[in-house]
């Protein structure tokens, strides 16, 4: 299974939360009416099907990397290294330059966007956490009093003012609000020094 983190809600409450199975058999146990699962990692709702078996709704939970890549083996690439080929479109001038490069337009492409990544790493992070946490927030806390200041405070790293204007919101939704917006604060704190 991927490495999957879900939490799940009935109305302001939290039920469960944990890898996608655990959630699942949680719901099925509890009973799926009016649940919202989160997918922590991006704060977007999770679209599942409840229909049938516990069985049943765990054989439709997304699949490990480990089949993904053992699918990609059967496609042109080099999928032991995790190489997969996929279709990139570049103008003309671009194509000359990659192709004028030592070591071919994939080593060129493969190292740029590898210098872009580093580059770019800590303000990603920070930026994703954010977007996770506002997420979740219009899901759940759109409603609750200062929510609009608090995703302000939010995106400006106000840790201590998103905590302040969060404290009246229903328990299990602001502490998972705090718990998703963490990253964001850690990050934005490492972005200072």
């Amino acid at each position: 299974m991927a490495d999957f983190h879900w939490t799940a809600f009935r109305g302001e409450s939290r039920v469960a939360g944990g890898s996608p199975v655990e959630v699942v058999t949680a719901i099925k146990v509890g009973g799926p009416d009016g649940v919202l699962v989160i997918d922590d990692a991006t704060g977007k709702p999770v679209d599942l099907d409840l229909r049938g078996t516990l069985e049943d709704c765990l054989g439709r939970l997304p699949k490990d990397d480990a089949e993904s890549i053992e699918h990609a083996a059967r496609r042109p690439g080099r999928p032991k290294l995790g190489v997969v080929p996929r279709e990139v479109t570049l103008l003309p001038r671009h194509w000359e330059w990659l192709g004028q490069q030592p070591g071919g337009a994939s080593v060129v492409l493969r190292k740029l966007v590898d210098a872009a990544r580093a580059a770019s790493s800590a303000g990603d992070g920070r930026r994703r956490a954010q977007e996770a946490a506002d997420r979740f927030m219009r899901a759940l806390g759109g409603d609750q009093p200062g929510y609009e200041e608090a995703t302000r405070a939010l995106y400006a790293g106000q840790e201590e003012r998103f905590k302040e204007l969060t404290e009246r919101w229903p328990r299990d939704v602001r502490d998972h609000a705090r718990y998703l917006a963490r990253a964001a604060f850690e990050a934005g704190t490492a972005d200072k020094k």
